[in-house]
């Protein structure tokens, strides 16, 4: 069990290095002039080629069970929130970065938390350890990204010291308006995120064929996304990808982003949550931070160091309340309550 608990664990992080992976490709692409649009629309198909003969060579032997109405409608809405998602996600990441993109985006642990509780898919009792460290570490969690996000201080890792304008505190950049409209549009993302999280949580307790439900939600996302990009972008020319980069962002995406990492979550929905999955969305800062140093020349500030360690200790506490609760509900099963072994007893004797 801890073993399966750590090849979880890796496997997510790992998906949080290609999402921040694509956020950046998807950037540079949309930045020399590709319609976002029409690259959500190619991500999907290309997905969606590589999905649908998945999906038939898996089940080639065992056929998947029928799914019932009601799963197709939600799997309908799942569709729409996805689309949804990447719309407003890609957008407020043109309008902004990815960075930005990553730092906001830690705002779906508490919006998932929130709607988990009133779903009722999460029980929280404040007088468990666990429950305590698990809301105590989302919100220090949070509260590290905004650390990141907010907070600069000096540089600890710089080639040249750039012209910023800060603050009157000397603590904040100064923005400019499509940067606020991209921190809108991210935040909107989030929330809708979150609600995804919930949604595919849903269906998957009830429908625990990851790959079908991913292939069905894909195809019905290319429908909607290409009527979108035709009614925001009509026939142009800008349907006709030009360059290398622009190929590199949508099969980057395709392949990686839209279909292995969708089917990734809906595993990891059904193993552990849509908490525990939420949680994960903190690390990208941190990604994000990493990668921007090591690749973009990017400077390495305090606040950015500060916020990072802030994180991985939220983190930590929600991944040691999660192995907490899986190690008492392994106890329960083992161990039945002396209750119930009394009542057992009893009807024996009769």
């Amino acid at each position: 069990m801890v073993i399966e608990g750590a090849s979880v664990t890796a496997i997510m992080v790992v998906a949080q290095f290609l999402e921040v992976g694509g956020d950046t490709l998807m950037k540079s692409a949309t930045k020399d002039g590709m319609s976002i649009y029409i690259f959500i629309f190619y991500s999907n198909l290309l997905a969606l080629c590589f999905l649908l003969p998945t999906t038939f060579f898996h089940h080639r032997k065992r056929p998947p069970p029928p799914i019932p109405t009601s799963i197709f409608f939600r799997i309908f809405l799942l569709s729409f929130l996805n689309c949804a998602v990447q719309i407003l996600m890609n957008t407020g990441i043109g309008y902004s970065s990815p960075t930005l993109s990553s730092a906001m985006v830690d705002l779906v642990p508490a919006f998932t938390f929130i709607l988990a509780l009133i779903s009722r898919m999460e029980i929280l009792n404040m007088k468990k350890r666990s429950s305590q460290a698990k809301v105590i570490g989302t919100l220090v969690s949070i509260g590290g990204a905004l650390t990141v996000t907010l907070y600069k201080g000096i540089p600890l890792i710089s080639d040249a010291f750039r012209n910023i304008e800060m603050g009157a505190s000397g603590n904040f950049l100064s923005v400019k308006q499509n940067w606020i409209l991209g921190a809108f549009l991210l935040a909107n993302a989030s929330f809708f995120l979150s609600v995804l999280f919930i949604t595919e949580t849903w269906i998957i307790n009830e429908y625990p064929e990851e790959l079908v439900v991913t292939a069905i939600c894909c195809s019905m996302v290319v429908i909607l996304s290409a009527i979108v990009a035709f009614i925001k972008e009509g026939n142009s020319k800008v349907w006709i990808l030009r360059h290398n980069k622009e190929l590199v962002a949508v099969c980057f995406s395709g392949f990686f982003v839209v279909s292995m990492k969708s089917v990734v979550y809906k595993w990891t929905f059904r193993k552990k949550g849509p908490i525990y999955v939420a949680m994960f969305n903190p690390l990208r800062v941190v990604i994000a931070l990493g990668l921007g140093v090591i690749f973009l020349g990017d400077n390495l500030y305090l606040g950015s160091m500060i916020g990072a360690f802030i994180i991985v200790i939220g983190f930590y506490a929600v991944m040691w309340a999660q192995a907490q609760e899986e190690h008492r509900a392994r106890e329960n099963n083992l161990f039945p309550s002396t209750t119930d072994s009394l009542l057992s007893i009893k009807s024996m004797d009769f």
